[in-house]
């Protein structure tokens, strides 16, 4: 492809990109085809000879278009959002035209001193104390592992990346029960085993019990093992839950262990003076993750982690071969050193183009009304005959369920789960289901770009109307 067909084909999928995201509300929210449907449309194997580009991009829109689902959607209530937006696109395919590795400082000066700015102005606009360092990462559930790798070397005095964990006691960590699955998951990947985290019992508010958590500590210091990590949540998957910052900080002080704080969904409300609430008690913290690519406008992938003393972080990931070595030397940031991964792409340019397009005044206006609506529309579920609020509006998050007269336990939970499939085979709605205290309960965590009052509550329309004629 030459430069005037690259032009000319880049207009053109400008053109639809914008008419995408213009009417993205137009499509079924959720992919509506069958497993091996896309694959049946495929060849088995590559072409030989190059296609024509407008062939190709038909074929996009006629195989692989019918089988996305719409997370910008403004009826996508499942999981938590993955936001994008025009400037956060724009960042992106500047980025990509770029193709900048920031593996090293001199490898893309820019796109390291960009990352470190546009982080230290998020840092202050969450309320974080100026200490902490940041860095993009892929994903929270990577910077959960990253984190837990540091502190299994702070544990072993910087030994097992070197010759393993043979001969080290058992490591221990914790988090709460309605903490993510990536926290279990990143125990296996650091080598120390599932069955070694701990999930602490909760409140009435799903948060963690600080009395439990040092409780566990204590039984398992007193059975000879080490404990090493704690993690906090705020906003947990499930149900939005909070887990108490100040006490469980304190536990780690007094046990020496190190806490990492989870924020990826709710950590975007921060930059709401009024939400700083949840993180009192932050400058205990070891590190503290958040993902501007939930809640902030700014496309996956996007993850802010944020670590008080980078001397005790870094170490967990330095090696310094040959062919990587620079004259930069001490002088400068190299993020190759800040996770698992040696090349790194330019992440901080839709970042940056998002901060500065809307600024933050933009984005706070954003969360507030998507905030508000959540809240009103938890009300009015909480006021429909035959519908119940399980778990209160936390943010942009709450959970309900399909409580018809003369229907209770198994029947009941059956009933909603049956809701779930149906809303979402029918395109107009997609919600995701969770278990509240044994409960089956159906999620709804609004967030789209293009959410309005309208259609949110239009979204509910439907659900109370497919709820009616299961």
């Amino acid at each position: 492809m030459d430069h005037d067909e690259f032009r000319r084909y880049a207009h053109q999928m400008a053109d639809w990109m914008a008419d995408y995201l213009e009417h993205v509300g137009d499509y079924p929210v959720r992919a509506q085809v069958s497993p091996g449907e896309v694959d049946a449309q495929l060849p088995h194997s590559a072409p030989a000879e190059g296609e024509d580009m407008a062939a190709i991009l038909a074929d996009f829109e006629r195989i692989v278009l019918p089988g996305v689902t719409h997370w910008q959607h403004p009826d996508f209530l499942a999981y938590f959002p993955a936001n994008s937006s025009p400037p956060s696109v724009l960042g992106e395919m500047a980025a990509a035209a770029l193709a900048a590795n920031g593996m090293l400082w001199e490898t893309a000066p820019a796109a390291t001193e960009l990352e470190i700015r546009v982080l230290d102005w998020l840092r202050d606009a969450i309320g974080l104390p100026e200490g902490f360092a940041g860095s993009i990462q892929t994903t929270a559930s990577e910077a959960t592992l990253n984190c837990l790798i540091a502190a299994r070397e702070q544990a072993t005095g910087l030994t097992s990346n070197a010759t393993g964990l043979s001969g080290q006691p058992v490591m221990t960590a914790y988090c709460s029960a309605e903490a993510h699955s990536s926290v279990e998951k990143a125990m296996g990947l650091a080598g120390l085993g599932r069955q070694n985290l701990r999930a602490i019992e909760t409140d009435d508010t799903y948060a963690m019990r600080p009395e439990a958590l040092d409780a566990a500590i204590a039984d398992d210091l007193s059975e000879g093992r080490k404990p090493i990590f704690v993690t906090a949540t705020l906003g947990t998957t499930g149900v939005g839950g909070i887990d108490p910052l100040p006490a469980i900080a304190e536990i780690c002080r007094k046990r020496e262990i190190w806490l990492h704080v989870d924020a990826a969904w709710a950590g975007s409300a921060l930059i709401l003076p009024e939400q700083q609430w949840m993180i009192e008690g932050i400058e205990a913290a070891d590190s503290f993750v958040f993902n501007p690519h939930k809640w902030l406008l700014t496309n996956f992938d996007c993850s802010a982690l944020y670590v008080r003393d980078p001397a005790r972080y870094v170490p967990a990931f330095e090696i310094l071969p040959e062919y990587l070595k620079s004259s930069a030397g001490a002088d400068v940031v190299n993020f190759r050193d800040w996770g698992i991964p040696l090349g790194r792409r330019f992440r901080a340019l839709k970042l940056w183009f998002v901060l500065r397009a809307y600024g933050l005044d933009g984005l706070r206006d954003h969360l507030r009304r998507q905030i508000g609506w959540t809240q009103e529309l938890a009300e009015a579920v909480a006021a429909t005959p035959d519908f119940e609020v399980v778990t209160p509006a936390v943010l942009g998050l709450f959970t309900f369920r399909y409580r018809p007269e003369g229907t209770d336990g198994a029947e009941l939970d059956v009933l909603n789960l049956h809701l779930v499939d149906a809303l979402n085979k029918g395109g107009k709605v997609y919600v995701t289901q969770t278990k509240a205290r044994g409960r089956t309960v159906i999620r709804v965590a609004p967030g789209a770009p293009g959410l309005t009052r309208d259609s949110l509550f239009a979204a509910w329309d439907a659900i109370k109307e497919i709820a009616a004629a299961l």
